[in-house]
């Protein structure tokens, strides 16, 4: 019985690792007192980011320029996604939110040059309206491999 015991131990061990990741706490990421969010929440290898915008230095969306706001939401992601220790590369899945289907093309071509290769699998929606007037949202998921 003893020998059946720690074997249990062992495969325990193997399965979750010595450090016991796999019963970590999840870690919010850039979570302001008062904000009913955290920029992104890491649970085990996994880091999941909210829908970040392009906002200009004093926290407002003042480009109705499609590019400049799909730039600066791009930059927003790669911050929350390197202050959580992951790369660009990491992403897995990305959803983007746009007010008008029109601007997807010129959206596209920002998002081609600066989303890292291979690009992550990607849902683009269309929403009535998004907070502070933005025109996009990018929220996403990466993964450490």
């Amino acid at each position: 019985m003893k020998k059946l015991y720690s074997l249990m131990i062992l495969a325990g061990i193997a399965t979750f690792g010595v450090s016991g990741s796999a019963f970590a706490q999840n870690k919010a990421i850039d979570f302001k007192q008062g904000n009913p969010f955290s920029d992104g929440v890491v649970a085990g290898n996994t880091l999941y980011v909210a829908g970040q915008q392009g906002p200009d230095a004093k926290g407002d969306v003042t480009s109705t320029d499609i590019t400049v706001q799909t730039h600066n939401a791009i930059e927003a992601v790669k911050k929350v996604v390197e202050k959580a220790g992951f790369k660009m590369s990491d992403l897995v899945s990305v959803t983007v939110y746009v007010t008008d289907l029109d601007d997807v093309k010129q959206m596209n071509q920002v998002y081609i040059k600066e989303m890292p290769d291979p690009k992550p699998a990607r849902a683009t929606v269309k929403v009535a309206g998004l907070i502070g007037g933005a025109k996009i949202e990018i929220a996403a998921i990466a993964v450490k491999h």
